[in-house]
């Protein structure tokens, strides 16, 4: 009885130890990094099986608050310049570690026949958009009609969702005649389809910075994750998903 109460112990304090050395890093990313970050969180896994990826998804805009009110993260990848500059003014990313992951490209997507270019989205009643001011979708597609001369004409059509990816789902439901997403997010509707891109002259590239949180830059399998979001595995999976990665 000795001897088995001996090797339950054992057991009791390997199981113990091996959920405690169980390494957690969290990453808070844009939302329309959902099925490719899903992807490269597995391949990650494969070499380093005591990692956990936990991933906190939404937009840009919204996620650096929640990093800003003291939400838990190790990397953060936002879908714009700005919102990375906002967390380095307030010393809540590593400056050093900020570099780009990859590129997309603003399109408008929904029922065939609906629309063709910017100029026939006045003959529209109702378009989704991302809130300028969290969803950088929204940020560049606003940016994009008021180059091109649109804001009075479309300002009451517009519909506001809380990121790129309730966007779509306002044009999948139809609840919208269209909508303004990235042209990785066409990869995932099922009702809509891709009407036309948005000049790209309209609006800034879209990029994808990231960055090691302060807290992130001293945890060796934040660090493990961040660098393995570098290599050329990775960057095949983006382009799998349809990111640009030049």
């Amino acid at each position: 009885m000795k001897t088995l109460a001996t090797r339950v112990l054992t057991a009791l304090l390997l199981l113990v130890g091996v959920q405690a050395g169980a390494g957690e890093v969290a990453v808070s990313a844009a939302a329309s990094l959902r099925e490719s970050l899903s992807e490269l969180s597995s391949h990650f896994a494969r070499t380093h099986p005591g990692v956990t990826i936990l991933k906190n998804h939404g937009a840009s805009g919204t996620l650096a608050k929640q990093l800003e009110a003291g939400a838990p993260a190790d990397l953060f990848i936002s879908a714009d310049q700005a919102w990375m500059d906002y967390l380095r003014d307030r010393n809540l990313v590593q400056a050093a570690s900020i570099t780009t992951l990859a590129f997309n490209a603003l399109v408008f997507v929904g029922a065939p026949g609906k629309a063709a270019s910017l100029q026939d989205l006045v003959k529209l009643e109702r378009i989704g958009m991302g809130s300028p001011k969290s969803v950088p979708a929204g940020d560049y597609a606003m940016e994009a009609i008021k180059r091109a001369g649109l804001d009075r004409r479309l300002e009451k059509k517009l519909v506001m969702a809380k990121d790129v990816r309730e966007c779509l789902m306002y044009a999948e439901r139809g609840e919208v005649d269209g909508a303004f997403v990235y042209a990785t997010d066409v990869l995932q509707a099922t009702r809509s389809r891709l009407l036309f891109r948005v000049p790209q002259e309209l609006y800034p590239r879209v990029v994808y910075p990231m960055a090691l949180t302060s807290a992130g830059a001293s945890k060796p399998d934040a660090v493990a994750f961040f660098n393995y979001l570098r290599t050329a595995e990775a960057r095949a999976v983006l382009a799998k998903f349809g990111f640009s990665v030049q």
